[in-house]
């Protein structure tokens, strides 16, 4: 399956969820998209709950079905901590994820943009995998020749407050995950635990 590329405020909107983190679609249109979205919804069973939490996340870093259930293996097979703990904070160490933390971008989307288009760099060298996992001492950094892009300059600019996992410099323009983050770090709005359930009940 590919990635989603459509209108991120419709998705928002359908899944109860911002997108973009700023909550401005949800603020304008706090109900469903299309035709009956203000009338009154059907109570969703167990599974629908969990595939529901599981879209939640999955749109919320913008992976395709195949990434997200990759990962979601892969942190099975940590030997400590929960199944799901992981699984989130593995989705916080992807590249695009801390260019949008570091405040680079204003979004997962346009973060993901600007490491493909290079003009991010980890420990010095040009990475230009949105996937690539970031560890904690690493230095991003966004590229000399791509320093006065005003699209960086502006989300550096309107950055309210960065995370505590994360340290960056904004002359330097760069920045490094300092530790993983705990879970009451992370997003509150997503229960990991059904997404577990759903994967589980998939075998």
């Amino acid at each position: 399956m590919s990635r989603y590329t459509g209108p991120s405020w419709r998705i928002s909107r359908r899944l109860g969820v911002s997108l973009s983190g700023t909550g401005k679609e949800l603020d304008r249109r706090p109900y469903a998209p299309g035709d009956h979205g203000q009338g009154r919804r059907s109570k969703l069973s167990e599974y629908g709950l969990q595939l529901h939490e599981k879209q939640k996340l999955r749109y919320m870093y913008g992976l395709t079905e195949r990434q997200f259930s990759n990962l979601f293996v892969r942190a099975g097979k940590i030997r400590e901590g929960k199944h799901g703990v992981n699984f989130m904070i593995m989705l916080e160490e992807r590249l695009d994820n801390m260019v949008y933390r570091l405040g680079m971008a204003t979004t997962r989307r346009q973060a993901r943009q600007l490491v493909n288009h290079g003009h991010i760099t980890v420990d010095g060298k040009r990475v230009d995998i949105p996937s690539y996992e970031v560890k904690p001492g690493q230095v991003i950094s966004v590229r000399e020749k791509s320093k006065d892009l005003q699209v960086i300059k502006d989300a550096v600019d309107a950055v309210v407050g960065r995370p505590q996992y994360v340290s960056f410099d904004a002359d330097k323009l760069e920045g490094s995950l300092v530790r993983l983050p705990q879970r009451e770090e992370l997003d509150a709005e997503i229960d990991e635990s059904l997404i577990v359930e759903y994967y589980n009940k998939l075998g």
